[in-house]
């Protein structure tokens, strides 16, 4: 499956881009890009380093400027609308953030609420219990007092999940958002994602380098190499070996995976590593 196409048309479109040219210092990273996400589903932005997926992720949400083309956000080009307009339909978790020197997680938190507060309607009710939710959700309430600079990288990043939550778009983008995560919570994190989007039919949009997690959690992949579409789709229709090994250079298998029917993608063994499987399988080897 292609790139969508069709540079005028925006209607109906919740978020997508067209003709979309982003990069830093003249260089484009991603060039002519045109595409759709699909509203009430979680789609994965998949493909190898430097190819371009969280470059395309800060276009989506207005940190990078065009070289060329525009973003759609609920029909209209999204340097139409106000920042705060903007920022009460779409949410992001960057890839790397920085927290002022001594805040609280409370306090971090809480300023995922800016966009809902006015000039005569300052921290209301509504926003204690955004933000009180958000933290429950993410399992960071009982650190709500401390500083976010002496917590761990895994706390740090659930924090920024939470504050991010505490938005409460019907959009989020999410750049990379298990980093840092042990397998436990990175899995606790993608259910917590699955749960917003079936409960409260939130649109996600992330980019995730595991491709079993990309098919497990996403309703929709857009794989992408050297700044480009080159397939998007169901995860069933888009995540074969050929495509690995094309935009990855891996030869692997693909095998249901035994708890969701999903892809499970095997890489190849190396020839040391099937000859140490070998010489486990024969104890009496490494005596002879």
């Amino acid at each position: 499956m292609g790139e969508t196409t069709g540079q005028d048309a925006t209607d109906g479109v919740r978020l997508g881009a067209r003709s979309l040219t982003l990069g830093y210092g003249g260089s484009a990273i991603v060039d002519g890009l045109s595409v759709d996400i699909p509203s009430g589903a979680i789609t994965a932005i998949v493909g190898p380093n430097a190819c371009g997926k969280s470059t395309l992720l800060r276009g989506l949400a207005r940190l990078l400027k065009p070289t060329t083309g525009h973003v759609i956000l609920d029909g209209a080009d999204i340097t139409s609308l106000k920042t705060k307009e903007v920022a009460r339909r779409l949410g992001l978790l960057p890839q790397s953030s920085i927290a002022p020197e001594g805040i609280t997680v409370a306090d971090l938190v809480a300023r995922g609420r800016f966009p809902h507060q006015k000039v005569m309607r300052q921290y209301s009710r509504d926003d204690q219990r955004a933000v009180a939710q958000a933290m429950e959700a993410t399992g960071v309430t009982s650190i709500a007092g401390r500083p976010v600079d002496e917590l761990s990288g895994g706390q740090r990043q659930r924090v920024w999940v939470a504050m991010v939550l505490a938005q409460q778009t019907p959009l989020i983008l999410l750049d990379e958002p298990t980093t840092f995560l042990d397998i436990a919570h990175q899995i606790e994190l993608l259910d917590l994602f699955a749960e917003l989007n079936a409960e409260q039919d939130r649109t996600i949009v992330a980019v995730l380098h595991d491709l079993n997690h990309a098919c497990r959690f996403a309703d929709h992949i857009i794989a992408m190499k050297a700044g480009s579409i080159v397939a998007q789709g169901n995860p069933a229709d888009v995540i074969t070996a050929e495509l690995v090994e094309d935009v990855y250079g891996l030869r692997c298998q693909i095998i249901d995976d035994p708890e969701t029917d999903t892809p499970l993608v095997i890489p190849r063994a190396s020839r040391t590593a099937r000859a140490r499987r070998d010489l486990a399988a024969v104890p009496d080897a490494r005596e002879a």
